[in-house]
């Protein structure tokens, strides 16, 4: 509700001192006269040292509205620059702001209650709107009817939700909305997925009878997808993002809270089939699904995520305490960037239309608190520790126990933007019915292709559409788009479970394989034999994302998974013994400049530039006797010194292989300081860190401590001929798209890692045995995300250990 109240002159006499003081009345005169100098001289007293005056100011009408909302309250209308507080209903003066060059201030994290007041901070009279509530969570829920009295259309729309800020969506559907219903997807994001659609392909045009989405398109790829699938689809923008109202804060409860109101209001549309709709999308819109799944709304059937993360912090933008200051800033400063007013491009457009069609414009309207937005990056670096009642509310392993709907969930080991921590999330769904994992090697966009597509597509059907799962002949005509987008001819495998003679039948053969076997793990993507030239002359489209063949898996981490261990060895290899010397180390240089280099050249194959001598410590095993196979997190288990307080530390995990190459697999980081281990979670194969500032650690300078840094999650196999090669460096030349700020020091410091008896560093892998390979190696470079370079032998620095 949108309050403006106008309170004449009269002057309040209400405090925290005496609030129940009588104001000024005609009928009480002569009381009022009688007590007034009385009680003005304890007031005077009661505040004493107070900077709040309790007589207050004359309030007078407010020129300026506020929106009430769940722990917040919304100004639109001010002057800027105008300096309002806020008040709760004891008059206690709780926080004030200046409004922006809009005119709009948004009040954030107020205590829920009865009786606030919004007034200019200083003067009298102020202006000052009066008896203002802000809700909880639990008192902030409509009644069902608010939702199903909302009617949406296909094209633009806008959602109302339970504060009265209206998104902005647009629908399109597969046929006329009098044939539905139809099975639904929605995609919610601060992209633009509300942008309105387009044609496609000006040459499809004369398909657009058969599929209508090729001159709708919606603005997001799986809208796109799911509208040649024969799915509806909804497209809705974050708040304070595209034309929805409100300001854009990172997944702030009011934000989740939107995500069960889009649900509940389209699920409540005639035009949506069993009045319940599935969430699809990839990276922002596949995090979404995680944070609005957890409110458990009624009309979600099905959520679908891929590529996305297990944690805010150490997923992404923290990764081993260490800031991602690439992807991971420039991620959320684009995100804010396009979440100011008119901030995506395309909002000036959908005002003018608004203006033609109706003679105002809600988008006009929606853009007023847009400058609000929270800046990410900011409250990023004034939290470096993890704070819990903070961080908790942002990582999804934190919550995702609390959905109940069934899951479909893809990534990739080498995802250069959110990067392969994602897997750590995939024992935590507990809740949910049915779970549906794929992994693989590849990149961030990669759940996007035909071999995920298939499951993705066999998934739908059985929980949002509830039929048969089935391809439906226009599918056909998606296959240029995934040519063009990948770089590959790729073909659409068989539908899962499209063989069966009811829908009953396949639901029920669905969740019996999931329940037995819920992870499946893609191997060798980009050397599918159909991707490779049979002869000289064949086209090469090695890197291509389809995969050679696959495990199954009955959870994560797999039961079969054992500890695979080798030890650092002084002569710079490692082995499954124990170093025996007694004193015996390695060095490297902090490299600064390091944290700000990433791979060159481009996807799918990168340029991995060759180690500079003196830059790292490089171990390499012996020459490996048969395939070995290892899927899940590792640890590098090491005793670690530094010439400063301080030590930042890389490890890369590649494969030596037989032919001279060396294929990158993963990596992991490390801030030493923040080397404390939760033991609650902690196993020998993933050492997960507390980062609470009180378990802050600073070295001491050339003493060596034990430390273990977290290899995050891969799935590879290290063929017959191979040997394993780990190395140890400053963070850098790692990734794509992460950079790392990183400690910048007057003069030049040094790392030490031990090899010794008394410090017998290690590294231990996730070792699958007995594990069938049912491929041949891959040429080089062809696996998709995991570049190659030729094998350099490598002598390292020697150091003492301190004995």
């Amino acid at each position: 509700m949108t309050l403006s109240i106008y309170l004449g002159s009269t002057r309040g006499l209400t405090s925290s001192c005496a609030p129940g003081f009588p104001q000024y009345r005609s009928s009480n005169r002569l009381l009022y006269r009688l007590l007034l100098p009385a009680f003005l001289l304890f007031l005077a007293a009661c505040s004493d040292g107070n900077d709040n005056d309790p007589r207050g100011p004359t309030l007078a009408a407010a020129n300026f509205s506020v929106r009430e909302s769940v722990e917040q309250l919304h100004v639109t209308g001010a002057e800027p620059g105008q300096v309002l507080a806020v008040y709760d209903g004891q008059n206690t003066f709780i926080i004030s702001s200046a409004a922006d060059d809009m005119g709009s201030l948004l009040f954030r994290q107020l205590p829920p209650g009865e009786g606030y007041t919004v007034r200019e901070a200083e003067g009298d009279p102020v202006e000052a709107v009066q008896d203002l509530a802000v809700w909880s969570v639990e008192q902030s829920q409509p009644d069902p009817s608010f939702y199903s009295d909302q009617v949406l259309q296909p094209g633009f729309n806008y959602i109302t939700t339970r504060d009265g800020t209206k998104l902005s969506a647009y629908i399109t559907l597969p046929g006329p909305a009098e044939d539905g219903p139809y099975p639904t997807i929605v995609n919610y994001s601060g992209y633009e997925p509300s942008r309105p659609g387009r044609v496609l392909d000006e040459s499809l045009v004369g398909f657009c009878g058969l599929l209508p989405v090729i001159c709708d398109a919606p603005n997001h790829p799986s809208g796109l997808i799911a509208g040649f699938m024969g799915y509806a689809t909804v497209g809705v923008n974050m708040r304070g993002t595209g034309c929805s109202g409100g300001a854009y804060d990172y997944f702030e409860p009011l934000q989740v809270l939107d995500g069960y109101d889009i649900i509940e209001t389209v699920a409540a549309q005639p035009w949506v089939y069993n009045n319940k709709v599935g969430m699809a999308g990839l990276s922002f819109p596949g995090i979404s699904q995680l944070f609005v799944a957890q409110t458990r709304p009624p009309g979600l059937a099905a959520i679908t995520p891929l590529s996305v993360i297990a944690e805010t912090s150490a997923s992404t933008l923290v990764p081993g305490g260490i800031f991602n200051n690439g992807f991971a800033f420039q991620w959320a400063t684009n995100v804010v960037n396009g979440a100011q007013p008119y901030g995506q491009g395309w909002e000036q457009g959908q005002v003018d239309l608004e203006y033609e069609q109706f003679g105002t414009s809600t988008c006009e309207e929606n853009q007023l608190l847009h400058a609000q937005a929270v800046d990410a990056v900011g409250r990023a670096l004034e939290n470096p520790f993890y704070v819990p009642e903070v961080v908790d509310p942002l990582n999804p392993s934190k919550f995702v126990q609390n959905i109940d709907v069934p899951v479909f969930l893809s990534g990739a080991w080498q995802d250069e933007q959110t990067g392969g921590h994602f897997a750590t999330l995939l024992d935590k769904f507990t809740n949910a019915p049915v779970t549906r994992f794929l992994t693989f090697n590849g990149l961030h966009a990669d759940g996007y292709t035909p071999e995920v597509l298939a499951e993705w597509k066999a998934f739908l059907d059985i929980y949002v559409a509830e039929v048969i799962p089935n391809a439906p002949a226009s599918l056909s005509l998606a296959g240029p788009l995934f040519q063009q987008q990948f770089g590959a001819p790729l073909a659409f495998p068989e539908i899962p479970y499209s063989d069966a003679q009811s829908y009953a039948e396949a639901r029920a053969a669905y969740e019996a394989d999931s329940r037995q076997m819920p992870l499946r793990v893609i191997f060798d993507r980009g050397a599918s034999p159909a991707l490779l030239p049979g002869m000289e002359g064949d086209p090469d489209y090695r890197g291509g994302p389809e995969g050679v063949f696959s495990l199954e898996f009955s959870q994560w981490p797999p039961a079969e998974q054992e500890v695979y261990r080798l030890y650092l060895q002084p002569d710079g290899t490692l082995a499954q013994s124990e170093p025996g010397v007694d004193d015996s180390a390695s060095s490297f240089p902090h490299d600064y400049a390091a944290g700000q280099r990433t791979f060159g050249g481009g996807q799918p194959f990168y340029e991995w530039a060759a180690t500079p001598a003196g830059s790292a410590a490089v171990f390499v095993s012996d020459i490996l006797t048969q395939d070995m196979v290892f899927v899940g997190s590792g640890s590098a288990d090491l005793f670690v010194a530094s010439t400063s307080e301080e030590a930042e530390l890389e490890l890369i995990l590649s494969e030596v292989r037989g032919d001279g190459f060396e294929t990158y697999v993963q990596a992991g980081w490390l801030r030493a300081s923040h080397r404390a281990i939760d033991e609650t979670q902690s196993t020998a194969l993933r050492p997960v860190k507390t980062h609470l500032e009180a378990d802050y650690a600073p070295l001491t300078p050339g003493e060596f401590v034990s430390a273990r840094l977290e290899i995050f999650p891969f799935a590879h196999i290290f063929r017959a001929g191979s040997r394993i090669r780990i190395q140890l460096d400053t963070p850098g030349d790692s990734r794509e798209l992460w950079q790392f700020l990183l400690t910048e020091y007057d003069g030049p410091v040094t790392y030490s890692v031990a090899h010794s008896a008394m410090f017998p560093s290690s590294v231990a892998l996730p070792l699958i045995p007995m594990a069938t390979v049912a491929s041949d190696p891959p040429p080089c470079p062809a696996l998709r995300g995991q570049p190659c370079r030729a094998f350099e032998e490598y002598t390292n620095t020697p150091a003492s250990s301190g004995l």
